[in-house]
């Protein structure tokens, strides 16, 4: 599959980081690897996943990030109950994990690869990732409502998919499987579960073969109908692509096309 770089990026627990990072052909594979505990977010899971995400953003050898987890069963099943009762925690403090694009800034394409259960803390992973790719045995719920926990982090849910679709979701906490959070368009593509990791690399190449910066403009400009007037938006979106036309990127593609080549970017 090309050049690969693995390490741990998480605190030790029974012998092993519970989050790996590797690198493979320009993708960068963050995991959880809990399958034991189904990939329940303990604080070295979430000091992980933190140290993973900054050794991505700053890591030029990555151009797109899959975040997933180990084993069949889970994705993420959400927060460590078990940790939260033991530590009496109330309302979990703004850094509790990553959350691409709120308290982490994650100019780079994201996507979930989603290998089974996506629960609670689990949902909230996926949700923040720009793109889901899940394996047909995926279930996703909202079922903080079920535990007597929140879920403010869910507010874009109703950006995402349709507005009753989200109420569903967040008041029942019920799970949707795979098909069904296809249809409502929480998920890209539904794969067979022994396809999930090559499906998922397939799509993370073909983003990272992409121009770079046009790539980052495209993600800032596709998230900005969330937070700006459409008048606003298309102001906005001016000023970000105005720089990416003006690279030295901008011509290459042209020119490449016309010499029947490969471009090669610079991200300049």
């Amino acid at each position: 599959m090309g050049d690969t770089k693995r390490s741990g990026a998480g605190a030790p627990e029974a012998g092993h980081s519970v989050v790996t990072y590797e690198v493979v052909d320009g993708v960068a594979w963050l995991t959880i690897d809990r399958p034991d505990a189904r990939n329940a977010l303990s604080k070295d899971v979430r000091d992980g996943l933190w140290e993973g995400t900054h050794r991505f953003v700053a890591d030029d050898a990555a151009a797109v990030l899959v975040l997933t987890g180990a084993g069949e069963k889970a994705f993420c099943a959400g927060g460590d109950l078990k940790e939260m009762a033991e530590t009496s925690l109330e309302i979990p403090p703004p850094d509790f994990l990553p959350q691409f694009g709120r308290n982490v800034d994650m100019p780079k394409p994201t996507i979930a690869a989603v290998n089974g259960v996506a629960y609670a803390g689990g949902f909230l992973l996926a949700q923040q990732c720009d793109l889901v790719v899940a394996a047909e045995h995926a279930r996703f719920a909202v079922s903080e409502v079920k535990v007597g926990r929140g879920s403010p982090w869910a507010a874009p849910l109703s950006w995402l998919v349709p507005p009753r679709v989200a109420l569903e979701i967040l008041l029942t906490g019920d799970p949707l499987d795979a098909a069904r959070a296809h249809e409502v368009g929480l998920v890209n593509r539904v794969v067979a579960a022994v396809e999930l990791r090559e499906q998922a690399q397939q799509l993370a190449t073909r983003i990272a073969s992409n121009a770079p910066l046009s790539v980052r403009a495209a993600k800032r400009t596709a998230y900005l109908s969330a937070e700006s007037s459409l008048a606003e938006a298309y102001d906005r979106a001016e000023d970000i692509w105005a720089p990416v036309y003006r690279s030295a990127d901008a011509q290459e593609g042209p020119t490449a096309f016309r010499e029947k080549r490969t471009p090669v970017w610079t991200g300049r």
